[in-house]
């Protein structure tokens, strides 16, 4: 009788992944909203009468990319400390820690906005295009610049969230912006005709509707943390020194990815327009496996931020082992969609013949990206969830400048676009050994 019971064991190792499934799942389905948001303007640019309508959103894009992931080290820093603070049930902490982001995030929201032109300006002399794409590219970046306080308040305010082992405000949040983001653009673009500038301006209206949402759940749920607010805390000279410390390693950790993927971008528009498009294209594959894993890295954040703040070393390394039962499906998952099914997901974004030509030529690099970078998505989290961040910064500046700036700059007057994929495809397959290789030291020694 009793050989049908489920052991203790067990009963634990269920409780794990019903953990992990309760914070990933609403987490998936709230990154899945970003790349979704980058393929609907891709599709309504794509389909107008000309293809510099498509590399302008796309090159629009990675100024944002880049001003957007740069302040990505808040919303990563704050949930791995606040879910530390909420292990400890320390309540004062966790309030804290959510107003010092915000203070930073409205302080460089302002300067973005006082300095924008200047931004601009810089940003378009560095990066590659013809003079039409920059043209259009700039009339998106005037509109959606205005969305900065926005979406970086939102940053903050999510990654709190989810250190509160809350994933599901964040889905909730995400679920509205896209909806407003995607009728807005359809009316804008389709019944307005205002082209490049109708996608940025409904990216706009988004962001704003989904800082309202937020405040509205945070009085609903969470007011009771402002009992434990102090401003004069804010700038305590510890603690925001150990906020920075952490923030400022996934801060440069963070830059490093928005080298690679704003150097792929343009250097995708060096090679032309229809390199650009057709990059543009496939790297909506590559960003849609990334939210959907990055579904199961913040489940991480959380999950092992809780089991470390509470210095409980066993479910940390239970809930280790099951994060990556689930990144190895999903990773063989998405390898074997993208090999099967490559050639018919592109024609959601054109109907050019000559950029879907042309993307053709580079899908077989995509398709192994999922199997070789599955790992790295899932060390992510634990690093973050464990504070991790100088071993995270090491393995990113390892990764980025030999992996992926060393082999594109050895072999693209030979390869041509090639060399982008080849650097990318090795960038990726190096954050998952060298993340491998130092986990040991750099999150589960510190246990006790």
């Amino acid at each position: 009788m009793y050989f049908f019971l489920p052991s203790s064991t067990q009963i634990k190792n269920q409780a794990v992944h019903k953990d992990i499934l309760k914070l990933s799942i609403p987490n998936i389905l709230t990154n899945l909203t970003v790349p979704l948001l980058s393929m609907v303007d891709l599709h309504l640019m794509g389909y107008l009468n000309s293809e510099l309508f498509m590399g302008a959103v796309a090159l629009g894009g990675v100024i944002f990319n880049f001003v957007y992931w740069g302040f990505a080290f808040l919303r990563m820093s704050i949930s791995g400390i606040a879910a530390q603070a909420y292990g400890r049930k320390n309540n004062h902490e966790t309030s804290m820690v959510l107003f010092r982001g915000l203070f930073i995030a409205l302080a460089g929201s302002v300067l973005l906005l006082v300095f924008q032109s200047g931004l601009e300006k810089l940003s378009f002399l560095l990066l590659e295009g013809s003079a039409e794409v920059k043209a259009l590219a700039a009339n998106y970046f005037y509109v959606r610049i205005w969305a900065a306080p926005a979406a970086i308040s939102l940053m903050v305010i999510n990654g709190w969230f989810l250190g509160m082992q809350n994933a599901y405000y964040p889905m909730l949040i995400a679920v509205l912006i896209n909806i407003i983001n995607i009728a807005c653009s359809f009316l804008f673009v389709k019944e307005f005709g205002m082209e490049e500038r109708g996608v940025a301006l409904g990216s706009v209206i988004a962001q704003y509707s989904g800082l309202t949402l937020s405040i509205i759940l945070f009085f609903k749920r969470y007011q009771k943390t402002l009992n434990y607010f102090n401003i004069k805390d804010i700038a305590v000279v510890k603690h925001f020194k150990d906020f920075l410390n952490v923030s400022g390693d996934i801060f440069i950790r963070t830059w490093c990815v928005i080298a690679v993927f704003t150097f792929f971008t343009s250097q995708s528009a060096g090679f032309g327009d229809i390199a650009l498009a057709a990059n543009s294209a496939l790297l909506q594959f590559l960003f849609l496996f990334s939210y959907f894993l990055d579904g199961f890295a913040y489940a991480a954040e959380a999950i092992i931020g809780k089991y470390f703040g509470a210095q409980n070393k066993p479910r940390l390394i239970e809930a280790s082992k099951k994060l990556f039962y689930w990144g190895t499906f999903f990773g063989i998952s998405f390898t074997l969609s993208y090999y099967i099914w490559g050639d018919q997901y592109l024609r959601l974004f054109t109907n050019k013949a000559s950029i879907l030509e042309e993307a053709s030529n580079y899908l077989l690099w995509l398709v192994f990206i999922p199997l070789v970078s599955f790992a790295s998505f899932i060390w992510d989290g634990i690093y973050i969830g464990a504070t991790a961040s100088k071993a995270m910064r090491n393995t990113m500046l390892i990764s980025s400048i030999v992996f992926f700036f060393g082999p594109y700059y050895l072999f693209h007057e030979t390869i041509g676009v090639h060399a982008l994929w080849l650097g990318m495809l090795l960038f990726m397959l190096s954050r998952s050994v060298s993340q491998t290789i130092l986990a040991r030291k750099a999150v589960y020694v510190k246990l006790k």
